[in-house]
Parts: structure tokens; sequence; C-alpha cells
């Protein structure tokens, strides 16, 4: 009997996560059409007027390719109608709509099958750990030496997006291909020291150190460059603001900053979330992955039905079809977030756009990009539905030497796209290696 596949942690593929939500998404959205066409057909609802022309043409060009059926083959649209769930009294486009619900949901369940089926598995070894606190290490990939730059990802995501695949690292490529000596910072999920930690606790405690131990990696002790991406960045800028002195520059990698300059009103549901969420901040000591997940997914609710009835396409053998299931996989494979954290980013980062308005304090002191006066780097993703680019511009604007890149990816795809090594990864080495 063959073995399921697995996560990057050994488990069976359960993703895409929350699958409940993504199935009642589906389920809502697709047969709502078909409960909504009486009302249609009545005039109680009207076409949106920007389709109202394409479904009266789609109308009659239904119409005609009946009428032209039942020239071809008498009688055989009236069985059609009598199989049907819709009754004898359906009409060609009322057929048209069921034959698409139910096209999707096969194509759905035909792209999740196939992920879960899919033999691909991480196999990447774990690259040296050159520092190590409770739950958090810090990751060597040049162990032979060189100039070391401290990347700092997300606390929501495992860190191995910079390392995802044998062809799509771009902490290895660095490694192999430049005099730099890439040390990721991995968080972990947090266990029970860290499920109580703040902000403060994970920057100027766990950060802290990590820089030290980078730190005393460099030749002649001499500053060392730091990089985050996502909300790392927001942590790397408060930890190169106090350590600007050992600090040579600043990437910062889709890193938001304004949190009210797009979406304003989804930002403010997430910081009124950390409320509804708080029975289980208090019971967990977290807030879960799921719930994460289902936060994330509200920025774009059809992105996974889309996503896998496309893969549903895909040769399983072909290298976009590995890449899917490698980030895929990552994306399933998230951490839960530290209650304190979690109240912190969501209440006051989302809900009142504490960054922004100079109110984020970390260790008492205010994280003000004006303060670091070092060079520094804001790569700026276009089609980030993560973080808006209206809102990582802002912070690309409040650093006083900072250049802006607006680069043509999304959030993930400029770290670990295909495209990525050419467009993200050798512009920013060469200006990591810059004196």
């Amino acid at each position: 009997m063959a073995t399921q596949p697995m996560s990057p942690q050994g488990e069976v593929r359960q993703g895409p996560r929350p699958l409940p939500l993504h199935l009642t998404t589906a389920l809502n959205s697709w047969l709502s059409s078909q409960a909504a066409l009486p009302l249609l057909k009545n005039g109680s609802i009207d076409w949106r007027p920007e389709v109202a022309a394409r479904a009266a043409a789609l109308s009659r060009q239904l119409a005609n390719a009946v009428a032209q059926q039942q020239k071809a083959a008498p009688g055989e649209n009236e069985k059609s109608q009598k199989r049907s769930s819709l009754g004898p009294q359906a009409g060609p486009f009322d057929l048209a709509v069921t034959q698409e619900i139910f096209h999707r949901l096969h194509g759905l369940a035909a792209g999740i099958k196939a992920y879960r089926r899919h033999p691909y598995q991480r196999k990447l070894p774990t690259p040296p750990v050159l520092w190590r606190d409770g739950t958090t290490r810090l990751l060597d990939f040049q162990p032979d030496g060189g100039q070391p730059v401290l990347f700092v990802p997300s606390l929501v995501n495992r860190a191995y997006i910079l390392d995802l695949s044998a062809e799509h690292s771009l902490l290895r490529w660095l490694a192999a291909e430049t005099g730099l000596r890439p040390l990721l910072v991995d968080w972990d999920a947090p266990g029970a020291a860290e499920r109580k930690f703040t902000l403060t606790d994970y920057i100027s405690g766990r950060l802290d150190a990590a820089f030290d131990a980078a730190l005393a990696e460099s030749p002649g002790g001499a500053p060392i460059a730091v990089a985050g991406y996502c909300m790392g960045g927001l942590l790397a800028l408060a930890l190169a603001i106090r350590r600007q002195a050992s600090v040579s520059r600043l990437a910062l990698l889709a890193t938001p900053w304004d949190f009210h300059t797009e979406r304003v009103a989804q930002a403010e549901a997430a910081g009124r979330a950390v409320s509804a969420a708080e029975g289980l901040l208090e019971a967990f000591g977290a807030l879960p992955v799921d719930v994460i997940q289902s936060m994330f997914a509200g920025l774009d609710p059809f992105l996974v039905l889309r996503k896998f009835i496309a893969f549903a396409q895909f040769d399983p053998a072909s290298s976009k079809a590995e890449q899917f299931v490698a980030l895929e996989d990552w994306l399933n494979d998230g951490v839960p977030l530290a209650a304190p954290v979690a109240r912190e980013c969501l209440a006051g980062w989302y809900g009142e756009n504490t960054p922004h308005c100079l109110q984020w304090r970390v260790d008492g002191e205010i994280v003000d990009p004006a303060a670091f006066a070092k060079p520094a780097l804001a790569l700026v993703p276009q089609r980030d539905r993560i973080v808006p680019p209206k809102s990582a511009n802002a912070l690309g604007d409040a650093l006083p030497a900072a250049t802006v890149e607006t680069l043509p990816f999304g959030h993930i795809g400029m770290v670990a796209g295909a495209r990525a090594k050419s467009a993200v990864w050798e512009p920013l080495a060469q200006w990591l290696s810059t004196d």
C-alpha cells in the first residue's frame, strides 16, 4: 500500500488550510449563483451593469446552441432537462450554470487530491546551528566564512521560505555564489516560554542575542548587514535602530509600515478580530495557525479555489507542479503567534496603525525609521496582496537614506518565484556586498 506524501514536518498533508473554510466559500459562492437565477429572471434583482450585456449575449448564444442541438438530435434537450436537478422547466442558461458549478467543484476536488498525493517532499539538509536560545536558532548557510548578513523572517510563517528548495533558495544561492555568509533566524513555533513573549522580548532578547552571535563572526568585528522579510522587516528595523553602530546597511523585503494606507477596513477588522479571539488566546496562549490562515484568506477568499482548480491541470511530473507543492507545503506549515504578540500586532499595528503613527515601542523606545541613518533598501512587490505596495513604500519614504525599488512580483514570488534570481537575488546580493 502506497504511503501518503508528508509535509515538511513529517505529517500527512492537510492543506489547503483551513480546508472547511475554503470548501464552504466554494459551495456558498457557486451554489448561490444557481439560487439567484429565478430572481434574475423575474426581475427581482438586476444584473450588475458591467455584466448585463454579456449575460444577455450569453443567453442568446445558449438558446441558439440548444436550437441547433435540437435540430441535430430531436428530443435530446428534453431528456437532458429531465435528468437535471433543476427540473423540466430549466432553460439552457440554468443548465449551463449547473454544469459550470459541477465543473468547478470537480476541478477543486481534483486539485486538492493531486496536491495531497504529490510525491514531493522537502529534503534539504538543515544548515549548522550557530546559536540557539529556547525555540529560536540561528542557521549558518556558509560556515566556511564570509561577510555575515543576518536575515530576519516573519513570526507567523516558517523561516524556510528563504530556503524553500534546492532550486529556489535565496540563502543557499547567496552562500554559493557570493562572498556573503547568510545567517537565518529560525523562530520556530513558540514554546511554553515564548507564548508569553511580547515583541520586545523577541527583539531585545532573542534578536539582539542572535545579532551578537552574527556580529562575532564578522572579520575584524566590522558592522554587518541586516535583511528582513515581511513582518521580519519590522523586527529587523527595530533591531537596526537599536544597534545602528554595528549595522552596515538594512534591506527590507515586502515590509509593511502604514497599515491604513490601503484596505483600511480590512486592517481595522483585523484589529477587532483580536478581541473576538481573546478566548482562544487565553486558552492556548497563542493565536492558532488556522485562525491566522483564515485571516490571510480574507484578503482574497477565492485565491485558493483558483489555484487548486488550475493545479488539477498541471503535469504532476513538471517542475511547475513541484514548485506549487513546495510553496503550498510551506503555506500550510504555519506556526501559532504568541498571544501578547498577536494582541500587539493585530490591535496595535493593524487596528491603530501604531508603527506609522510612531506609537510602536520596543523596550520603551519608539521605533522611528528617521533614526536609522545608514543605507537602506526597500524592495516593494507591485502585486503583493499581503503587504499593500503603498504600505511598504511608506517605510522607504520614512528612512533617510533609503533606495526604494518596485518589483513586478507578488509577496512570495519576489523571494521564491521563477524569476526571483535575476530580478531580486542578484541585485540584492550586489547591494549587500557594497562597502
